[in-house]
């Protein structure tokens, strides 16, 4: 990075005033508390805190790179976290389900074999989880990430002088939210080493710190996705080089955090060249799978059923593709189907063209969301800091505002809120994807040939903006 003092000025002059002013969005809903309560406020700020975001990434990318402003986006990333970690999350209660399947570990039982809705444990279920779907069926989290509930469980049950809360999570819910949390920062400072080592420019690295959809997913509502999410970005930063023991672990533990990255497990297996050479790696990853299932083997007879119970009961949230499928086929075996085909083809294929990790992580975990019948907003920041790594792409920018659009699937709360009821209104599925939709057909009509850099392309960090730009 180039460190002429007048270049320095320049990026920074021009991107500080949007950090701070997506520094005041963040504080904005911080200050808010219960975000449920004020949803519309909520999604008002963030559809704001999207433009500033967009503007932001075009002025980044479109300047000279410089290490002032690097440090500038990687302190105001890490800023806009801490302003939302120390809030109870309120947008969404799987964190509810998380700190529970913990104690209920720390008792001796097997989550596996336990519901929230048991009357043996109704003493430890926070009030409001008796409100939302799923109460009634045992939990379907993969082992990895079962365990770390456990261990956050212990790191924040309250002690003699802070007695639980009834009316929601304990009052160290910031500490049981601390391993997601760190996560989160460990894709930021991943990015971050990236950045350095002048594989990408200033404006990837603000692609996922600033990305107000991580920022509240991960550091308000406290996702478990992180976990997964840092482990398989390590992952693909490694596979690339020699350390394919490391990696191969590492997309592993993604898999035992949530099943996602085993859409890579292909695309890996043909990068190790398996089955003729490749068998350490595979032999090290199974051994780890094994050590964390063995502690849940006594509910392996009863996984595929609890797994069954979720599909029937859990469909049709904030879907698109599999909402249009399912409505004109009346079939929702047909619209699962199709999803599952789509993905799982993809991922075969990227395996054969061998295509580069991050570009095929980017291209299946953008698309499983769009094919899912349960489409949740926090599934969205899968895709970000992969197309963070992959850098300049006719995709970057449609994606990045299906991302903040993605608020608007909150809408969902004003109902369930006031009615109890749960369910997304047409009009706002299409204010969310019908942009999206419309802007890649548009690409695709205007815009052939490659989508991608080439193969082994690298940006410079110090590139000066070409005469005519590309899209943020």
């Amino acid at each position: 990075m180039t460190r002429s003092p007048s270049l320095a000025r320049s990026q920074l002059a021009r991107v500080l005033p949007f950090a701070l002013a997506l520094l005041a969005a963040f504080l904005r809903l911080a200050w808010l508390g219960n975000l449920e309560r004020h949803v519309v406020e909520t999604i008002a700020i963030a559809l704001g805190a999207g433009i500033i975001y967009m503007a932001a990434l075009y002025l980044l990318e479109h300047s000279p790179d410089t290490r002032r402003a690097f440090w500038l986006v990687l302190l105001a990333s890490i800023a806009f976290r801490l302003a939302l970690a120390p809030e109870r999350p309120t947008l969404s209660d799987d964190l509810y389900r998380y700190r529970f399947d913990g104690e209920v570990q720390a008792l001796g039982a097997n989550p596996y074999l336990v519901r929230p809705d048991d009357p043996r444990y109704a003493a430890l279920a926070p009030r409001s989880i008796r409100q939302i779907p799923g109460h009634e069926i045992r939990t379907i989290y993969p082992p990895l990430a079962e365990l770390v509930f456990q261990a956050a469980w212990r790191l924040a049950r309250p002690g003699p002088a802070l007695p639980k809360l009834r009316d929601g999570l304990a009052s160290g819910s910031a500490a049981f939210k601390a391993p997601f949390l760190l996560a989160d920062l460990i894709v930021l400072l991943a990015l971050a080493w990236w950045t350095r080592r002048g594989r990408a420019r200033n404006y990837q690295l603000a692609l996922y710190g600033w990305n107000p959809l991580v920022v509240v997913e991960f550091a308000s509502s406290g996702h478990f996705d992180a976990l997964a999410l840092a482990a398989t970005v390590v992952a693909t930063m490694l596979i690339i080089g020699p350390r394919r023991v490391v990696s191969t672990l590492l997309l592993a533990a993604g898999v035992l955090a949530k099943a996602f990255p085993a859409v890579l497990v292909p695309l890996w297996l043909v990068r190790l060249k398996w089955p003729r050479r490749g068998w350490l790696p595979v032999l090290v990853a199974s051994g780890f799978a094994l050590l964390c299932a063995w502690p849940y083997r006594s509910a392996l007879p009863v996984v595929l059923t609890t797994f069954r119970q979720y599909r029937h009961s859990f469909r049709d949230n904030n879907a698109s593709i599999y909402w249009v499928l399912q409505r004109v086929s009346h079939s929702h075996q047909l619209a699962l189907g199709f999803g599952a085909g789509l993905v799982a083809g993809l991922a075969l294929w990227a395996a054969a063209r061998r295509l580069d990790p991050a570009r095929a992580a980017f291209l299946l975990f953008a698309t499983i969301p769009l094919v899912a019948p349960n489409a949740y907003s926090w599934y969205f920041t899968w895709a970000v800091p992969f197309l963070a790594l992959v850098g300049a792409s006719r995709y970057l920018a449609p994606w990045l505002l299906l991302t903040i659009l993605e608020f608007l699937s909150y809408e969902v709360l004003i109902d369930y809120r006031a009615l109890g009821t749960w369910h997304f209104q047409p009009l706002f599925l299409w204010l969310t994807y019908g942009p999206f939709y419309a802007w890649l057909l548009w690409i695709a009509l205007t815009s052939p040939g490659a989508p991608w850099p080439s193969r082994g392309q690298r940006i410079p960090a110090s590139a000066v903006p070409p005469a005519r730009p590309s899209s943020p």
